[in-house]
């Protein structure tokens, strides 16, 4: 995709799955647990923190990484190369 992404990158007490520092995107991904309200919750608080922080989210489930991969990565593709600035 023409950018670097670190695997599993500390940010403030938070790790993120995966994190491009030129972009300031994180991407996580979702598996089952993330159904729960408590879990829920403490994404959105992560999900704020890193927003407060100037860094986007983007978040995909297991099974869309599983079955649409494709879809997942077109949709990396295009925050990667849209002109527009986001936040």
């Amino acid at each position: 995709m023409g950018f670097r992404f670190i695997r599993q990158k500390p940010v403030g007490k938070y790790i993120v799955d995966f994190y491009c520092k030129e972009k300031k995107l994180a991407i996580e991904l979702d598996g089952l647990s993330h159904i729960h309200e408590e879990v829920l919750e403490k994404d959105r608080i992560k999900e704020q923190y890193l927003y407060n922080i100037g860094i986007q989210t983007i978040r995909f489930t297991d099974k869309e990484v599983d079955e649409h991969l494709d879809n997942v990565l077109l949709t990396i593709k295009e925050y990667l190369h849209s002109p527009l600035e986001r936040g």
